[in-house]
């Protein structure tokens, strides 16, 4: 078949206007599936290449959407990262939407790196990932009127903005619950010492959970440490499993920190989970393979990743910010790593 190498080349193969071809190669649902399936199978036939350019400049949009990664020690990406931005990349693929990745380099502000993405027209919208209690991205994104999505939520009420997120607060009550059951009194819970919503809420639901008992027998110790600072955050997990009175239940705000958990309380030649209970919160790859198996909470990164993708291009196309907001209830996996409270 002779190939196609312009729009309307392959409008007249087909019999059919420029514009219903240019409409159903971009998926526009006024344009019958069946015609758009034709369409898009007879462009393939015919090698047609859309003219990226072309369409850039009759559109005014990049087709590019932007995510920023800040660069903290020697790790690039971590599990939640990874799997976010493979999620992220896939949601925006199937819009053909290009993902760019824009780096901050230390010393260098976050925001001052999000300013120069959105003010030199290079990405049509972001994505802004691990949302601070008041966080100045989400605050000039909103008043700039640009299109994004944030996986997480702010602490302010006042400002009207996309989010996506999972529900932490409700997953740690129900650590605490499971846990209890169990006969655990005395809990611990390593958390990270910056302000950020996800730890906020998930120490109110265990907290929440705790009071709603009302056993005067309960005890809670929490130890916190700079995210990425691993160092410290041993030096965290160490007073909690060295203390005289040693908590039989710790809960790690996420499940990198479960999992260090786990690998302090083997030094020191505790038993999982006969002499110590651990549960974690994301269920990265990692947590089904390391010994014993952490229990965990499901969030499905990739696939909210995907979502928040395809949120982002419907707010691009013009649908109002907070419209689609989501909140999805994680799920508990059980593995190895809790049981009875020791005797």
């Amino acid at each position: 078949m002779t190939r196609a190498r312009t729009l309307k080349e392959l409008a007249e193969r087909l019999g059919v206007s420029v514009t219903t071809v240019s409409r159903a190669l971009a998926g526009h649902e006024q344009i019958a599936r069946k015609t758009r399936e034709r369409v898009s199978e007879a462009a393939r036939e015919m090698g047609y290449v859309p003219n990226i350019a072309g369409r850039q400049l009759v559109s005014g949009r990049s087709n590019f959407v932007g995510f920023i990664i800040p660069l903290r020690g020697p790790n690039f990406m971590d599990s939640y990262l990874g799997e976010f931005v493979t999620g992220l990349g896939e949601g925006l693929v199937s819009h053909g939407i290009d993902l760019i990745l824009a780096t901050v380099q230390q010393g260098q502000s976050e925001l001052e790196v999000l300013r120069h993405l959105v003010e030199s027209g290079r990405a049509d919208g972001v994505v802004i990932p691990r949302i601070a209690a008041h966080d100045e991205r989400v605050r000039y994104l909103a008043q700039h009127n640009f299109p994004f999505v944030a996986h997480g939520r702010i602490e302010d009420d006042d400002i009207v903005y996309s989010w996506l997120d999972a529900d932490g607060e409700k997953a740690f009550e129900n650590a605490f619950e499971l846990l209890y059951g169990l006969g655990h009194r005395h809990f611990g819970m390593v958390s990270i010492s910056e302000e950020m919503t996800f730890r906020n809420l998930r120490e109110r639901g265990f907290k929440r959970a705790m009071e709603r008992i009302g056993d005067p027998g309960l005890r809670l110790d929490i130890v916190r440490a700079p995210r990425f600072d691993r160092g410290e955050t041993v030096s965290a997990i160490g007073r909690l499993l060295d203390a005289p009175d040693r908590p039989t239940a710790i809960v790690g705000l996420f499940d990198e920190i479960a999992l260090t958990i786990i690998r302090e309380a083997a030094r020191r030649e505790l038993s999982i989970p006969r002499d110590l209970s651990v549960v974690g919160f994301d269920n990265i790859t990692a947590a089904a393979y390391a010994p014993p198996g952490l229990t965990t909470f499901e969030v499905e990164t990739r696939s909210m990743a995907r979502e928040i993708a395809h949120m982002l291009v419907r707010r691009i196309e013009g649908e109002p910010a907070g419209l689609s907001n989501t909140l999805i209830r994680p799920r508990l996996v059980e593995r190895a790593s809790h049981g009875p409270a020791p005797q």
